[in-house]
């Protein structure tokens, strides 16, 4: 079983983190504060083990960037590349603004033109990134119930690191839709915005995508 690091350790890290756990990976989270997750830490149970983000970076077989997108491309220049070099790394990251949502829409700091993954790949050229777990809530990440099973939308350059964030997405109770290439990236992060409207306008975020295909 690959090991798994995860880097961010807010509620989509933490609640990735679970999910991998409960998945039977050994996982490690990446923080600045081990301390402050150390109750956490004991709930989750001995998959579980805190470090620095360059001691998960080196960690983890697969990697997961769960950062907020502000901070996500300067993270990555921290880390080694030999620690990222051949990796696939799942990004969960949006590229959201620290400007306030307008009439429950939220405010990107990128362009239409060149996504936060797109950026994050060129920063890290020898990391296959594939974006994923982006447009749920972070209580929904892992063996949600709906009246269906939802769809996870991914995209990336490297069919072989997509094929294994397919079997992670099925795992973690998905129907897992491969959109292409890195370039579609950008419509995934653009998903965000469409799936915070109902959060925003009247705090109901439990719900998700599901793709319907005719028989």
């Amino acid at each position: 079983m690959k090991t798994i690091g995860i880097i961010g350790s807010g509620v989509v890290g933490q609640s990735l983190a679970a999910g991998f756990v409960k998945h039977g990976y050994q996982v490690m989270v990446g923080t600045r504060d081990t301390s402050k997750l150390s109750e956490w830490q004991s709930q989750i149970g001995p998959g579980l083990q805190l470090g620095s983000t360059a001691e998960t970076a080196k960690f983890g077989d697969t990697l997961v960037l769960a950062t907020k997108g502000t901070v996500a491309k300067d993270v990555i220049n921290t880390l080694d590349d030999n620690d990222l070099s051949n990796k696939t790394i799942i990004d969960a990251t949006n590229p959201i603004a620290d400007a306030a949502p307008e009439d429950g829409v939220l405010k990107f700091f990128t362009s239409k033109e060149k996504s936060l993954m797109e950026e994050l790949q060129e920063a890290a050229p020898n990391a296959n990134f594939v974006k994923a777990f982006n447009t749920v809530a972070s209580t929904y990440m892992v063996n949600p119930e709906f009246e269906s099973k939802p769809t996870m939308f991914l995209a990336g350059d490297n069919e072989n690191a997509k094929k294994e964030v397919t079997e992670i997405v099925a795992q973690f109770g998905f129907e897992p839709e491969d959109m292409g290439t890195a370039k579609a990236s950008g419509v995934l992060e653009q998903l965000c915005i469409l799936y915070c409207i109902p959060g925003f306008r009247e705090n109901r975020w439990n719900h998700a995508f599901k793709l319907m295909k005719a028989k």
